[in-house]
């Protein structure tokens, strides 16, 4: 990780293979990331990057404040044009192929599908918002993208950034050992994940299933198949609309639809 301009660092993460630009005025938060977990350890590999912009290093007065009153009025505050504007130009210089994603709630919800197009990308800057947010020029002229991860309201885009970040390193060759965890997870099918058992086979009489300690891969292939396709229908039914079933998904989702609705008759 690096807190400042490091060009002169290049050669040493010749190998890297995805940096990401942070624009923000709070980089010691993203030490949750950077110094814990998968990414931390990928951080440590040089196979990720993370260096930050802080905006009130290109502030000219000297209290470094980067906020200004809103035109129009009305409460709350923007993030001050000039430093933001500046950060955003040096994290570009460094980065001339990077793609400018602003964390907002007004963004396009992040899921799954562009998590996978964007990990394609070598060079991700962010911009992480404070106070009521930023300049539309700033949007209009410097941002390809805009991201939300929600329906609701952070106190800026650190939080946001850290989530998209541990997102698409996982997709990263060497972030995640084995490949075939990544690609059981949750949503990366458009299917959630099926539920997960480890040691003792017992306790307070909840017993593991008697499928997954059968031996018998394919008996537990279909178990996890099953209670995947199950678990989407029941929680998530939005997620199928988008999937295109093979006949065994199809053959064992109908018989689960069947077996409600024998239910829903037998209850009346």
């Amino acid at each position: 990780m690096e807190l400042n301009n490091c060009s002169q660092t290049k050669k040493k993460y010749d190998n890297t293979l995805i940096w990401f630009y942070i624009i923000t005025i709070f980089p010691e938060m993203f030490y949750a990331i950077t110094n814990y977990g998968v990414t931390g350890k990928a951080i440590h590999k040089k196979i990720i990057n993370i260096q930050f912009f802080n905006p009130r290093d290109f502030t000219d007065n000297k209290y470094k404040s980067v906020d200004d009153r809103p035109y129009g009025g009305g409460p709350g505050m923007l993030m001050s044009v000039k430093p933001l504007y500046s950060a955003i130009q040096h994290a570009k210089d460094l980065s001339k192929t990077a793609i400018v994603i602003y964390l907002s709630p007004q963004g396009r919800r992040l899921n799954q599908k562009k998590i996978l197009e964007i990990v394609k990308k070598k060079k991700i800057i962010f911009i992480c918002g404070r106070y009521e947010g930023i300049d539309q020029r700033i949007i209009d002229n410097q941002v390809d993208e805009e991201w939300s991860i929600g329906d609701y309201i952070l106190t800026g885009g650190e939080l946001a950034a850290m989530v998209a970040i541990d997102s698409i390193s996982r997709f990263i060759p060497g972030v995640i050992k084995k490949k075939q965890s990544v690609q059981e997870d949750s949503f990366f099918n458009n299917l959630l994940d099926y539920p997960h058992y480890t040691r003792p086979q017992v306790i307070k009489n909840m017993k593991v299933p008697e499928e997954l300690l059968s031996g018998n891969h394919n008996k537990i292939r279909l178990w996890r198949l099953k209670k995947s396709l199950e678990k989407t229908w029941t929680k998530r039914p939005d997620l199928l609309k988008n999937k295109i079933l093979k006949k065994e998904e199809e053959v064992i989702l109908n018989e689960f639809k069947n077996k409600i609705n024998k239910k829903k008759q037998n209850n009346y």
